[in-house]
């Protein structure tokens, strides 16, 4: 039965879990080295604040992962997050052709968990992608304890212009 479910609670990685501050130099090449800043994934270092986060809301909630990072880096990813401590999750990531903005690409992935079972919150940095979020009526967390996107040009346009993280 769905009522015995928990409700999800719904994280991003980058910038509000793992810290994208020494790959986010590849970006600012033109043109953008996709293949090095992807590849750095692996080796982020955890924002503090972000696991704590994942850690109290696993209490209570069904953790989803839900990150703009393409499927192609799914093994990196689920072993980054397994490695530095997260809860388990489901993680559901970017086709590896999909270049829709962050925020389109979050609110079907949204729309789609919240057809299952309540979605409680979900957790981002990207102040476009909270917008829209709380907009659609979900209740947001901002992530403001990792790299802003807002004050942060190269990977704002990475995540919204270009849908590639």
């Amino acid at each position: 039965m769905p009522d015995d479910k928990p409700p999800y609670a719904v994280l991003d990685i980058d910038a509000t879990l793992s810290d994208t501050s020494k790959r986010v130099h590849f970006l600012e090449k033109r043109p953008k080295d996709w293949d090095s800043f992807f590849a750095g994934a692996k080796d982020d270092a955890v924002l503090d604040e972000g696991l704590a986060v994942a850690t109290q809301l696993a209490e209570g909630h069904e953790i989803v992962y839900l990150t703009g990072r393409p499927e192609r880096l799914r093994r990196d990813t689920v072993k980054w997050l397994k490695d530095n401590g997260f809860p388990e999750g489901q993680v559901f990531m970017r086709r590896n052709n999909d270049r829709r903005p962050s925020a389109t690409m979050k609110l079907y992935r949204l729309d789609k968990l919240k057809a299952e079972r309540p979605v409680a919150i979900l957790v981002d940095d990207d102040v476009k992608v909270c917008a829209a979020a709380e907009k659609a009526g979900y209740t947001v967390l901002r992530a403001d304890w990792g790299l802003d996107a807002e004050t942060q040009p190269t990977l704002f346009e990475a995540q919204e212009k270009e849908g590639r993280t």
